[in-house]
């Protein structure tokens, strides 16, 4: 039935399938209640678990990052180590002091550039291992969180086929309750359900009172309501208000 049929639908009919639209929110409700918080801590432990990997890829890239660093000063002390022997065999051919004095200058330079490359690849190596140690937590705080999801999901897994379904028919009854009612009445049934701390937008009258906020309706009003002939909201809390007695007269 189209959504533009609604239009054709008495006030007591919309009345009728908001009331029957408010039972069925009600039961998807039960289970969503029932299935508590294990949506949220899945996905929570899911995006834990991604962080951890993208964590473990940037500590990868970094540790790669110091070994080629490793690799050019080893090519830089080969390098050092070459131009030392050079100067070395040139000082037995020198002329003077002055020659050997700056051949000397260079071995020395050459020395302090081994030394400095020396240093520089004991850093990078700690750094090495520390990124090591932090890839081995990060692994072992994966697998944890790995088992816990399992566990999660496996709880999840069970209570959705068990419902699926009772939610199934509960969406299909849903869908059809709505084509009654109209986009406007609609809204303001959805807004009114998300305003409310127990999802009720739409309540019996109990005992002369609202049964949403137990706030006293005067018997006029309560005879406004039974005729069904426009929608009644609660002075207080403003919920749509049906009599006690609709859907036992639209059986």
């Amino acid at each position: 039935m189209k959504k533009s049929q609604a239009a054709e639908y008495t006030v007591e009919d919309k009345l009728l399938a908001l009331y029957k639209l408010q039972e069925i929110d009600s039961e998807i409700d039960q289970i969503n209640t029932l299935r508590g918080e294990l949506p949220l801590e899945v996905q929570d432990l899911e995006d834990e678990i991604a962080g951890l990997n993208t964590r473990i890829e940037k500590i990868k890239s970094e540790s790669q990052s110091f070994e080629m660093s490793i690799i050019d000063r080893n090519e830089l002390i080969a390098n050092a180590n070459t131009l030392t022997a050079k100067y070395k065999k040139q000082q037995d051919k020198v002329r003077n002091n002055r020659e050997y004095e700056a051949l000397m200058k260079e071995v020395e330079f050459q020395g302090l550039e081994v030394e400095l490359a020396e240093k520089h690849i004991r850093e990078f190596k700690a750094k090495i291992q520390q990124k090591n140690m932090s890839i081995q937590t990060s692994s072992e705080r994966i697998s944890e969180r790995t088992k816990d999801l399992d566990a999660k999901k496996g709880e999840l897994d069970k209570i959705v086929g068990e419902t699926k379904k009772e939610q199934e028919q509960l969406m299909k009854s849903q869908l059809d309750a709505e084509t009654v009612i109209d986009d406007r009445l609609l809204t303001a049934y959805k807004r009114l359900r998300g305003n409310a701390r127990n999802g009720l937008a739409v309540v019996k009258i109990d005992r002369d009172s609202c049964g949403g906020c137990f706030s006293k309706i005067p018997p006029q009003r309560q005879v406004d309501i039974a005729s069904r002939k426009k929608i009644i909201v609660c002075e207080h809390c403003g919920r749509i208000l049906v009599d006690v007695n609709i859907v036992e007269t639209n059986d």
